[in-house]
């Protein structure tokens, strides 16, 4: 049985979440010179590209914004989540840019990928707790339980289309490939010591 689409939506802010720390991790080797890791970065822009925005975001925007607006419900935040959206696909498209064949960045080039993903992770870090702790619970409490789970398979169907069969355990894989790449792959290097 698949999970409410609110879960499927969250479910997708964990790749999000991983690409971000992809991004952390590109920022700290620029940051103390390092060559910049183009490959990983580029894809992990792909992935938000991709999964994130022309999958995850396309469905808020064409199944849950408009529900909460119709409903008068969290207009302002709706409003602020969709502008985030947009905001977020120009960061993509300039860090695809960056990290492309072509974007072997010099000393500006690579102050302004940085300032590009740290832009990124600032804006999506509180987006998606705010979607994940006001708005979908918001939408999950407005529609009927059946609903929601016609909604579910609509959100299940779409991605097998544009991912096939097992896309969501693919995507993941993608991004665990990028963060073994970088050496960032094991949980345990983020355990603090006390």
């Amino acid at each position: 049985m698949p999970v409410t689409p609110p879960e499927d939506l969250m479910r997708e802010h964990g790749v999000l979440k991983r690409v971000l720390l992809v991004y952390r991790e590109g920022m700290r080797r620029i940051g103390r010179g390092e060559r910049v890791p183009s490959r990983e970065l580029h894809e992990g822009a792909r992935v938000i590209r991709e999964f994130i925005e022309q999958y995850h975001e396309e469905n808020e925007e064409k199944h849950v914004f408009p529900r909460l607006r119709q409903a008068g419900r969290l207009t302002g935040t709706v409003d602020t989540l969709q502008l985030q959206h947009q905001r977020g696909r120009v960061l993509t498209g300039r860090i695809l840019k960056a990290t492309g064949p072509s974007g072997a960045p010099g000393a500006w080039a690579r102050r302004r990928l940085v300032a590009d993903m740290a832009a990124f992770v600032r804006m999506y870090e509180p987006h998606e707790a705010r979607e994940d702790t006001v708005v979908f619970p918001a939408f999950r409490d407005l529609l009927p339980p059946r609903e929601l789970l016609e909604l579910s398979e609509v959100f299940e169907e779409d991605e097998h289309r544009r991912f096939g069969p097992n896309g969501f355990a693919d995507m993941v894989n993608r991004v665990a490939g990028i963060e073994k790449n970088l050496g960032i792959h094991d949980l345990a290097r983020f355990t603090p010591r006390v």
